[in-house]
């Protein structure tokens, strides 16, 4: 199967990484508007990759993998969906909508019930090291997809919190550049003095920037200092800062993604992605549901719901489905057992994802997990299916080689992801476009 997916990778085109934002920690990579990628639409767009993050450990039982009246059950019901015997929990009915458009996976497994230690491994596919930070998805993504029209962020992290994805061994330049407030303005990205003033600052820079240069010939290019300055200067100017705001877009579009972070910030993303940019998280935190987890998931569903759905159709409609993954997942699940508080504890023995568009199947479940509470804490779903496994299928499925090795800055060799992709994952049709 290596030489197979080698075979499927190398045929495919492969860029060298732009020079990115450095101190600042900005991927800046970003087309004008009028020559945008956007206007590229259907499959031979590039990939982009939409992570939508739910912080906490969203409950597999209150979301997609539902066992009303079992003893694992709780008070959720179940909903038919838009794809045939697949049904999910009553509180996603606009997601149910939807779902011909999706795969659940329902067999997701890890050995990390910590939060820290957890977001680490489903945000990176490896379990933490003291040693060596891992890059996240998304940062891999940006780094090996890298496309020289972008002048804005080709990694961003919207409604970040302080565990947003970043660039690990590839480097603090691949940190998501983070917006706090989804769909507001930016910050520090206007000039607080007229044009005139600020051209003279510049000069002054210019200045400074040289001495430090003559009296470090041999390392002044490693600091990416003008390299900072100049992308700096050129995503300051560029049109494509419009996809971060919102006030263009229709008002029944911005009420139908919710009035919410996360509603903004889904809706920011499929205006990032229309632009070219190549991975953007959203994160929707509040899933730590160990009192009234019933309650919890029904507020934090009142804004996954409508953002997701509105998300998943509004891809499909503008032809940027096909083009675009998009993953929502957590860093486990919750616990079949309700404990004596109405909570649900933390269970990352098996969870699930959602994934849409970028060739995976439509329609599918892959995996099955029991309805009662398991006596033994070893017991493992059907077709069980591990983080690295589902990534190495993701990048596998952007062209990406899932195992090159890249040399840390230790001088370890490692593998974008330690597993096989899972091409079972992908349509027919997606396994044909990856040998073409």
């Amino acid at each position: 199967m290596t030489e197979l997916i080698h075979s499927l990778s190398a045929c495919l085109n492969r860029r060298q990484a732009l020079a990115t934002f450095g101190g600042l920690g900005m991927a800046l990579a970003l087309p004008p508007l009028t020559a945008r990628a956007a206007s590229r639409r259907g499959p031979e767009r590039e990939l982009s990759l939409i992570t939508l993050w739910m912080g906490g450990g969203m409950s597999q039982l209150e979301t997609w993998d539902p066992h009303p009246g079992s003893e694992s059950g709780g008070e959720v019901t179940a909903i038919p969906t838009s794809a045939a015997d697949i049904r999910i929990s009553s509180l996603l009915p606009q997601v149910a909508e939807q779902m011909h458009s999706c795969m659940l996976v329902r067999s997701l497994s890890s050995k990390e019930g910590d939060h820290d230690r957890g977001t680490t491994f489903v945000k990176t596919g490896y379990r933490p090291e003291p040693t060596l930070k891992y890059p996240a998805l998304g940062a891999i993504a940006a780094h090996e997809r890298p496309d020289p029209r972008i002048e804005i962020p080709m990694h961003v992290s919207l409604a970040a919190d302080r565990q947003f994805a970043k660039g690990g061994y590839l480097g603090n330049e691949w940190d998501a550049f983070r917006v706090f407030d989804p769909g507001g303005n930016l910050s520090n990205l206007r000039s607080g003095v007229p044009e005139e003033r600020l051209q003279y600052r510049l000069k002054g820079l210019d200045v400074v920037s040289k001495q430090f240069g003559n009296k470090r010939r041999w390392s002044a290019d490693d600091t990416l200092h003008q390299d900072t300055v100049n992308r700096a200067l050129k995503m300051m100017s560029s049109e494509q800062l419009k996809a971060f705001q919102i006030d263009e877009e229709p008002e029944s579009v911005r009420t139908a993604y919710g009035d919410s972070r996360f509603g903004k910030g889904c809706l920011v993303a499929r205006r990032l992605v229309e632009t070219g940019v190549r991975a953007v998280e959203v994160t929707l935190s509040g899933f730590d549901t160990h009192v009234s987890n019933h309650e919890g998931h029904v507020t934090q569903c009142e804004m996954l719901d409508p953002a997701l759905a509105t998300l998943i159709a509004e891809l499909r409609d503008r032809d940027l489905l096909e083009s675009t993954i998009v993953l929502c997942i957590s860093e486990f699940g919750r616990t079949p057992a309700i404990n004596p508080a109405d909570g649900r504890d933390h269970w990352p023995n098996w969870f699930s994802c959602l994934v849409a568009g970028g060739g995976f199947r439509s329609g599918t479940v892959i995996g099955a997990t029991p309805s009662e509470i398991p006596r033994d804490k070893n017991q493992t779903p059907v077709d069980p299916v591990s983080v690295p496994e589902l990534y190495a299928t993701i990048l596998t499925a952007m062209g990406i080689e899932y195992d090159r090795e890249v040399m840390t800055p230790i001088g370890r060799p490692m593998r974008f992801t330690d597993a096989e992709p899972l091409m079972r994952l992908l349509e027919d049709g997606a396994i044909r476009r990856l040998r073409a």
